[in-house]
């Protein structure tokens, strides 16, 4: 039991240690931006835009209903005081019925009195509406001698940090 416990400690220390030296393989470095371009996206997005719209034109003519109430309520008074007896109540009627034709047309005679207005109707449209919004920076950096291009999101400045990892080349 004590020799898989302490064999397994030793592959844990050979294992560990085997990580650490490749990790010590990696560092960080500067090289200097030789370019650097603002990239820009246009971002789209619909917008719905309405305004009233003129159509056409009502008309009316002014009239007046007076006339034909004081006629009828005449009229009426009238028919009652000609009949008797049973006929009275149809005189009266009919007497009504006249007096309010004949004053709507004494009221509402003469040339005819129009009036007008617009006719609005409301018009829609949906319209794509764009905006220019700045997504990053496109970098060009040169490190040892050899030019590299990334994207960065921020502006870089004058040198832009990097991850070297050294490994033996093993194909010489």
């Amino acid at each position: 039991m004590n020799r898989i416990l302490i064999a397994g400690l030793i592959a844990a220390g050979l294992l560990a240690g085997a990580q650490s030296a490749q990790a010590s393989n990696r560092h960080a470095d500067y090289a200097r931006v030789i370019a650097s371009e603002p990239v820009y996206e246009y971002v789209g997005r619909p917008q719905r835009e309405c305004w009233n719209e003129r159509v056409g034109q009502e008309t009316m003519r002014d009239r007046s209903y007076a006339g034909a109430v004081i006629g009828g309520i005449a009229g009426g008074i009238l028919g009652n005081q000609v009949g008797q007896g049973s006929g009275k109540s149809i005189a009266t009627a009919i007497g009504a019925a006249t007096g309010a034709i004949v004053g709507d047309g004494i009221d509402n005679d003469g040339p005819a009195q129009y009036g007008s207005r617009p006719v609005y109707a409301e018009r829609c449209r949906t319209v794509e509406r764009s905006s220019r919004r700045l997504a990053g920076y496109e970098v060009t950096y040169r490190y040892h001698g050899r030019d590299y291009t990334t994207f960065m999101r921020h502006a870089p400045g004058d040198r832009v940090r990097v991850d070297v990892d050294v490994a033996p080349d093993y194909d010489d």
